[in-house]
């Protein structure tokens, strides 16, 4: 019984327990920040075995894992007068777990609030059409600000993608009619420059045909090959066109008015 132990054992034993309640182990992502009554220690402790010797001293311990965090929608009116509903992630990791500990009283909730209004302040001074097509220039500029604000809390920001935008109604049919519009401008703009191209190289075919009138008889030939092997029952007859006046000076003499 341990009443019946003699008090030098007994003395031995309570150090004991002592000493191995003092014991502690942290992974090898995790950083330990000793108060020593009161003042924190100069270099931080782990991964490994550590000792902690309580009540004098007290152990915090840090992750220095990337760490997630989920900014949630935020109402954001653009530079063009434009309210949208973004969300977006952040990626950061504790580089420096002293001044995690010592500089804000939480750095995950620090952390995420400034991301919060970050996204506000940044996204107000964008235009709408920059927000939906220069995703990526964004997202580095929202790093920059957020890791340049939590670097005295000695955190890292990896990363920062926004990941949905969510457009009112109004906004969605108009950019949908702005959209359309746009393909026919293309369209039209693609025709019309088919046409001119047609139609230089229909005045430079006519230019060669002038210079040689025979090509103008060959390209008679070819159309007739062309329509025998599609249309067997059909004969067609070339006229040259130059016998079409000939021909109606012809009928007006053979019946005058």
């Amino acid at each position: 019984m341990l009443f019946e132990l003699p008090i030098p054992y007994i003395a031995i034993l309570i150090v004991v327990l002592y000493l191995v309640s003092c014991i502690k182990i942290l992974a090898e992502y995790e950083r330990g920040v000793i108060f020593r009554l009161g003042r924190v220690l100069p270099e931080n402790k782990g991964p490994g075995i550590i000792f902690v010797f309580a009540p004098i001293d007290r152990l915090v311990r840090l992750s220095l894992r990337v760490e997630t965090v989920d900014v949630p929608h935020q109402d954001v009116v653009t530079r063009d007068n434009v309210t949208v509903r973004v969300n977006a992630v952040l990626f950061f990791r504790v580089i420096d777990p002293r001044r995690a500990v010592l500089e804000v009283a939480n750095y995950l909730y620090a952390t995420s609030q400034l991301a919060q209004t970050t996204l506000r302040s940044v996204l107000g001074e964008v235009e709408l059409d920059d927000l939906l097509s220069q995703r990526e220039k964004i997202n580095l500029k929202l790093q920059t600000v957020l890791d340049q604000d939590t670097d005295p809390w000695g955190i890292k920001v990896t990363k920062v993608e926004v990941k949905a935008v969510d457009l009112p109604e109004q906004m969605i049919r108009a950019i949908s009619r702005q959209a359309e519009a746009e393909r026919e401008r293309r369209a039209k703009i693609i025709h019309a420059e088919g046409e001119y191209m047609a139609a230089e190289k229909l005045a430079m075919a006519a230019h060669v045909i002038q210079k040689e009138p025979a090509a103008l008889q060959l390209r008679y030939l070819q159309t007739l090959v062309e329509i025998g092997q599609e249309k067997n029952s059909t004969v067609v007859f070339p006229i040259p066109i130059d016998l079409i006046p000939a021909l109606t000076n012809a009928l007006k003499r053979d019946n005058p008015a």
